[in-house]
């Protein structure tokens, strides 16, 4: 292994700083001449053997120096072009690879020409992914080797794109994004996972959900695997501004001999005004052998929005329930677990009283604080294989907090102090989520 790096850059970066050192070695040089100069000797025989030491001094040093100086062009000479030389080889390297990628497509497209023909299908090769903003769906895998291209995501309410299937062997492609809301104020649906291969490839996950003005968009379904894989995830619901979050997407199947069922995906978030979380999507349910996949957890309640002066102030929004566990294999496996349910959103501040306005009266009474949202129910657990055991139910989701009480209003300035106001009383908490439906653990009946 060689451990020796060169990039034609490095090489003609050394032949410059080379040609500086040379120019200075010619100009020290010429400054050496006028030094090593001798004066014209004396009549006597010591002046001349004198001089004649000195000027064979100087005559060996400017013959070395010219040889130093004739070395140093040369060197320079042949750097620069070692420089070309690897220049042109990189080029030369770049050449082949683009050639190489050229006769590569080619013998693609021989092979692929058949059954795209037939089929409208390529034999090998991944499909190609769609176009953000598109909705375009992915194209399809090789029908013997080759993963599905993701859809594109969706425009202003348009659902995202599905994802492309596989062939024989692969994974499906991803689904695109939905749109935010347009017209119907409504987030658009997250596309669907592609299939796995059908002999072995996990399916696609599904797309999220588009943001909405008022409800939250689905999230998109998870692929299912075929024979041996994974089933897709789901795609999260979006959040719903003025209305609900977006439900999660179902989880994919798996695969018909052996794999895990896709899990749910996450409820969609309610919007800051105290409306409810979107429900968590169920998880997939798994082939002969493998688990379920796991429920979605709800979605948050919103909080609820302050009062006005002397009002009380808004609930909190309720949570998603959780989505329900996949059932396990036929023969063997366990039975998904249920999805958490969501968080009750926090009750809305109660507003402040208002001021006294006759001499002497007192403030009036603040607003009472906003109940908090009631906690999403869990997910039920999935039902085991032959020899599985159900999965455990999903915890319910925590009660949102109460609001704040109003202050009380100022009291009216008079003789005597005025009356203060009363502070409003501070708002209920949500109740707790139920749990899930589980079993105690054990073979299925």
């Amino acid at each position: 292994m060689s451990f020796v790096s060169v990039s034609p850059e490095l090489v003609t970066d050394g032949a410059a700083a080379l040609t500086q050192i040379g120019s200075s070695i010619d100009e020290a040089n010429a400054a050496a001449g006028a030094v090593t100069a001798v004066l014209p000797p004396g009549v006597d025989e010591v002046s001349v053997a004198l001089a004649s030491l000195f000027v064979a001094h100087g005559r060996e040093y400017e013959s070395l120096s010219a040889q130093v100086a004739l070395f140093h062009r040369r060197f320079v000479q042949m750097l620069a072009a070692a420089s070309g030389g690897y220049a042109e080889a990189e080029a030369a390297n770049i050449s082949a690879v683009a050639g190489l990628e050229t006769v590569e497509q080619c013998v693609l497209d021989v092979i692929n020409a058949p059954t795209q023909a037939l089929f409208g299908w390529s034999l090998i090769g991944n499909g190609t992914d769609g176009a953000p903003g598109s909705g375009q769906a992915g194209g399809n895998g090789g029908l013997l080797w080759g993963d599905g291209g993701n859809g594109g995501s969706g425009g202003v309410g348009q659902v995202g794109g599905a994802g492309g299937s596989a062939g024989l062997l692969g994974h499906g492609g991803a689904g695109g994004a939905g749109g935010v809301s347009g017209v119907s104020a409504v987030g658009a649906t997250g596309g669907a996972g592609g299939n796995g291969g059908w002999l072995y490839g996990n399916g696609g996950a599904g797309g999220l959900g588009g943001q909405g003005v008022l409800t939250g968009g689905n999230g998109g379904v998870g692929g299912p695997a075929r024979f041996f894989g994974a089933g897709g995830t789901g795609g999260a619901g979006g959040l719903g501004l003025g209305d609900t979050g977006g439900i999660g997407g179902i989880g994919g199947n798996a695969g018909a001999l052996f794999g895990p069922g896709g899990a749910g995906g996450a409820g969609g978030p309610g919007g800051a005004n105290g409306t409810n979380g979107g429900d968590g999507g169920a998880g997939g349910a798994a082939g002969l052998y493998g688990l379920g996949g796991a429920g979605g957890a709800g979605g948050d309640g919103g909080a609820g929005i302050s009062g006005g002066a002397g009002d009380a102030g808004g609930a909190g929004g309720h949570a998603g329930n959780g989505g329900d566990g996949g059932r396990g294999g036929w023969l063997v496996g366990n039975g998904g677990v249920g999805g958490l349910g969501g968080v009750g959103g926090t009750g809305g501040a109660g507003g402040a009283g208002g001021d006294g306005v006759v001499l002497g009266s007192a403030g009036g009474t603040g607003g009472d604080g906003g109940a908090g949202g009631t906690g999403g129910v869990g997910g039920t657990g999935g039902e085991g294989g032959f020899l599985g055991q159900r999965g455990a139910g999903g915890a319910g989701g925590a009660g949102g907090a109460g609001g704040l009480a109003g202050d009380g209003g100022r009291g009216a300035a008079g003789t005597f102090a005025g009356g203060t106001g009363i502070g409003g009383a501070g708002g209920d908490g949500g109740n707790a989520g139920v749990g899930g439906v589980g079993e105690p653990v054990g073979p299925a009946p």
